[in-house]
C-alpha cells in the first residue's frame, strides 16, 4: 500500500483532465500531459524537465520556438505536473518508454530536435544513443550524470526503505521548496515560481515518485551515455549556468570531453535553470543551434 502523505489530498482523474490548460494522452503507463504547438509541417523540437518541476519550467523556450516558426512539445515527466503517478519503478527505462510512447502516440516520426534539462539531460542523452535516427540534434542544458550527483546526508537516507518515506513525510515539502530556491541564482522571481510549483505537490503519488526517482538512480553517472551521443556524430548544443549549485558548473568539462564535437557556452551570472533567467541570452543561442 502507498505511503500515505497528508498533504497529498487530491487524484488526478478526468475530472481534473477536463479543466487544466493542455492535453491529455493515454500511454502504455498512464495519462502523459503535454502541450503540442505549432505548424505540423515544420520542425519539431521536444522538451524533457528535470527531476521535479514540470514542464511549465520551459516557459520562455517554448514560446521563443514557436514564436519562430517551430512545432514544439512540452509534457510533464510522470509523477510530475499533471501527468499520472503510477505505483511503479521510476527508472531510466520507464522515463524513456514515457517519451517513445508519447512521441508514437502523438504520430510524430521524423527526426525531432530533443532538449533536455537537468536529469532531462541524462533521458534525451539516452533516447539519443538508443535510437539516433529519431533525432537530429540534441540540447543539454545543465544537464546532470556527468557524474554521480552529490546528495546531502538527509537526500542520502532517503535511500533506506521506511526511512526515506519518514524524511518526506516530514520534510519532504521543505526539502524540496529549498532545492528549487536554489536552482535561481536571481531571487526576485523565486517567490512566484514556486507558487506555481506547490500545485503538484497536492496531488497522490508525487512524493513516492520522487523517491523512486532518487532510488533508481536518475541522479547517478551517466557518463558513458554521453560518450555514446558523442560517438554519434548528432550535433550538440551544451548549455551551463556558470553558478550552477545543483550540477556544478566545473562537470562541464567532463560533458564537453565526452561529447567534443558540442558546441558548448557558459551562461554567466545564471544558476541552474540558465534558459529560464536569462531567456534573452538563451534564446538567440537556441535559434542559432537549431537553424545552423
Amino acid at each position: 500500500m502507498p505511503f500515505p502523505y497528508i498533504s497529498e489530498t487530491k487524484d488526478l482523474d478526468d475530472s481534473l483532465r477536463q479543466n487544466v490548460a493542455g492535453d491529455f494522452v493515454a500511454l502504455s503507463n498512464g495519462y502523459t500531459h503535454y502541450e503540442l504547438r505549432g505548424d505540423p509541417d515544420a520542425e519539431t523540437v521536444v522538451l524533457v524537465h528535470g527531476f521535479s518541476v514540470p514542464n511549465f519550467i520551459w516557459d520562455p523556450t517554448f514560446h521563443a520556438l514557436t514564436k519562430a516558426g517551430y512545432r514544439v512539445l512540452r509534457y510533464d515527466l510522470f509523477g510530475r505536473g499533471y501527468s499520472d503517478r503510477p505505483n511503479t519503478t521510476y527508472n531510466l527505462d520507464f522515463f524513456i518508454q514515457q517519451l517513445l510512447d508519447l512521441l508514437n502516440a502523438l504520430n510524430i516520426t521524423e527526426p525531432i530536435n530533443l532538449c533536455g534539462l537537468s536529469m532531462g539531460g541524462p533521458i534525451t542523452a539516452t533516447f539519443t544513443a538508443r535510437f539516433p535516427g529519431r533525432v537530429k540534434k540534441l540540447i543539454l542544458v545543465d544537464p546532470a550524470g556527468t557524474r554521480a550527483m552529490q546528495l546531502s546526508q538527509t537526500l542520502k537516507s532517503a535511500f533506506l526503505m521506511g526511512a526515506g518515506e519518514l524524511l518526506f513525510w516530514l520534510f519532504g515539502k521543505r526539502i524540496l521548496l529549498n532545492s528549487i530556491a536554489s536552482d535561481f541564482y536571481e531571487p526576485e522571481n523565486i517567490k512566484a515560481f514556486l507558487a506555481r510549483y506547490r500545485v503538484q505537490m497536492q496531488y497522490r503519488g508525487f512524493r513516492r515518485a520522487l523517491l523512486s526517482t532518487l532510488r533508481s538512480g536518475m541522479l547517478g553517472d551517466f557518463s558513458e551515455t554521453y560518450k555514446r551521443v558523442g560517438k554519434t556524430g548528432i550535433p550538440v548544443l551544451l548549455l551551463w549556468g556558470r553558478e550552477d549549485k545543483t550540477v556544478p558548473y566545473d562537470q562541464a568539462r567532463e560533458a564537453v570531453a565526452s561529447i567534443p564535437h558540442a558546441r558548448f557556452h557558459t551562461i554567466e551570472e545564471a544558476g541552474h535553470i540558465p534558459h529560464y533567467e536569462k531567456a534573452d541570452e538563451v534564446n538567440p543561442i537556441l535559434l542559432d543551434f537549431l537553424q545552423n
